[in-house]
């Protein structure tokens, strides 16, 4: 059993479809089968289970699973410590990151640190916060860059904070929101519930939601095209978009802030690259 069982391993686990796990790992269907099979006959169970969805894994074949991620984890970690004795910044940077902030905020930031420490390389995934939130959590990322206000007992850091607006492609009066079209959008959990609350503490009508879309990108493209109003951060707005936007206030009148946080693990900042990475950070400015 060595490195690229564990990361067949690792992967088919969590995609629990073999062409996938191939394509993931650049590798072919068979060669993925063959060490399968091959672990199977060494460790003389039954790891894995074929059906029309995929393959389900047996309770044995989890404990496998779980050996090989423990065995990748502790492999990345003596590698990023025999770096971290060397003088100078270099290594890997583990980071993942909330799709939006990747999208508009993220290129440029890794773009500068690569300036500044070019030996450094990147292995960054993007998602929702709450699945950022769970790759630091358990160890998958060293930094984690999420969107809304997450309990995290180590290191947090508040990166950026933003305003709430209600945008539309023409002005309208925030007091007739219940009866003009919405455009809603899938997003993470903590978005909803900011915006709805606000909602809830200013009207008594449920919003009319005629358009529902995958993305908030997708419900401003709806916006600019006059096919009603979005509620939306302000990361995604520019001035030349040529749409009115009204900020979200409270009952108090105090606007309403969407928070981005940096996130790690202290025992990270052992390592010369988090550690840059970390101080790098702090000197950004991403006010909105």
């Amino acid at each position: 059993m060595d490195s690229m069982d564990w990361e067949i391993l690792r992967e088919l686990f969590k995609c629990k479809n073999i062409t996938q796990t191939s394509k993931t790992l650049r590798t072919s269907q068979p060669a993925v089968t063959y060490r399968i099979n091959k672990l199977e006959q060494e460790f003389n169970v039954k790891i894995i289970y074929r059906n029309k969805k995929g393959v389900v894994f047996t309770s044995q074949g989890e404990m496998i699973v779980n050996y090989a991620i423990s065995m990748l984890k502790d492999n990345q970690k003596l590698k990023e410590e025999l770096i971290s004795q060397e003088n100078t910044v270099q290594g890997i940077l583990r980071l993942s990151a909330s799709s939006i902030f990747s999208r508009y905020q993220l290129p440029k930031i890794l773009s500068e640190f690569s300036q500044k420490y070019p030996e450094v390389e990147f292995d960054v995934n993007t998602g929702w916060s709450e699945e950022v939130f769970k790759s630091v959590h358990n160890d998958y990322s060293q930094v984690g860059i999420l969107r809304g206000d997450y309990s995290f007992s180590s290191e947090k850091i508040r990166l950026m904070k933003e305003k709430i607006y209600v945008v539309s492609k023409r002005p309208i009066d925030i007091t007739d929101l219940p009866h003009l079209p919405r455009i809603y959008y899938n997003t993470d959990t903590s978005l909803n519930k900011l915006i709805d609350d606000w909602w809830i503490g200013k009207f008594i009508e449920p919003p009319s939601i005629t358009i529902n879309v995958d993305n908030m990108e997708t419900s401003k493209e709806f916006v600019q095209n006059g096919l009603g109003f979005s509620i939306l951060p302000g990361i995604l707005l520019r001035d030349d978009d040529n749409l009115s936007k009204i900020p979200c206030l409270d009952q108090q009148g105090n606007y309403i802030i969407r928070n981005t946080h940096m996130i790690l693990k202290e025992q990270y900042l052992n390592n010369t690259v988090v550690r840059a990475f970390y101080n790098f950070m702090k000197e950004v400015n991403l006010e909105f």
